[in-house]
């Protein structure tokens, strides 16, 4: 049960956290405790989605070479204590997120319909996959923004939109390299991609990512002199920049696995989270 809820995946809702911290707002009142509870929330959804999903993709997660060690797909776990574990999970996490704001509910039910809906529809779909695994980061981010309350800026949500496309077309493009030799069992939607298509894709949205981000970061005026915000653009490019050459070289498959992994990586996103965290102790 602990692998079917995948807890290494959970780094993903760090971005509920990273919300409220880009508006500034994890030093006010209970503003961390909520958030935090957030984080718990969307763990719970997204970990009882994974373990019903995991039901429904069996018999194709039997002939990935990586997913075919799945508990349920290998025959560890039964497929109703699977369904179960995900039901159980989906309403702790539903209540948890109504207990800290029923707006947070409402996005944790947005987030469900879509996660649970890329399974049986989207994935199927040319681009259309893409945008509802970038859809899913998005619903993080506005979690974070309800659960603050905070306002998000327009252009923050431009990065994590962009930067979400930039990551699950990666996801595509290692999975599409993979299975180039074996179309036989390559899923559908796959053999509408083509590697320039994939090439384009992560073209225009590593670059909208990086603008949007420049952008948003010279909004916040200098402090004492200092341009914090304008400076954590340059670890933020790094982070860009090491990501597209794991990508070169095949990875990107399990986004998580390279950020829990790669040395280089978490180099450039603890930069990041330093200057982020002078900035806004600066400011208070």
């Amino acid at each position: 049960m602990l692998a079917t809820v995948r807890p290494r995946q959970w780094v993903k809702n760090v971005l509920v956290i990273a919300a409220a911290g880009a508006a500034g707002a994890l030093g006010h009142d209970d503003v961390p405790v909520r958030v935090t509870l957030a984080f718990v929330g969307f763990c719970m959804l997204a970990s009882g989605v994974y373990a019903i999903n995991d039901v429904r993709d069996a018999p194709e997660d039997r002939l990935h070479p990586r997913k075919r060690y799945r508990p349920v797909a290998a025959g560890e776990l039964d497929a109703h204590a699977a369904i179960g574990l995900g039901l159980v999970l989906i309403l702790a996490g539903l209540t948890l997120c109504a207990f800290v704001r029923p707006l947070l509910a409402v996005v944790g039910g947005g987030y469900l319909a879509l996660t649970l809906s890329y399974t049986l529809i989207w994935r199927q779909i040319l681009l259309l996959d893409v945008i509802a695994v970038a859809g899913g980061f998005v619903l993080r981010a506005v979690a974070g923004g309800v659960t603050g309350p905070v306002a998000l800026s327009r252009w923050f949500v431009l990065v994590v939109t962009c930067a979400a496309v930039f990551v699950a077309a990666g996801k595509r493009q290692a999975e599409w390299a993979r299975t180039e030799c074996d179309a036989g069992r390559r899923r559908r939607v796959l053999e509408r991609y083509s590697a320039n298509r994939l090439r384009l894709i992560l073209a225009i949205s590593g670059t909208g990512a990086l603008f949007a981000y420049c952008v948003w970061a010279f909004q916040l005026p200098s402090v004492d002199g200092i341009p914090w915000r304008p400076l954590t653009i340059v670890p933020f490019a790094c982070c860009l920049l090491r990501y597209a050459a794991l990508l070169r070289s095949g990875a990107g498959e399990a986004p998580e696995e390279l950020l829990l992994s790669d040395r280089w990586l978490q180099i450039a996103g603890g930069g990041w989270l330093m200057l982020f965290a002078l900035g806004v102790h600066a400011a208070s």
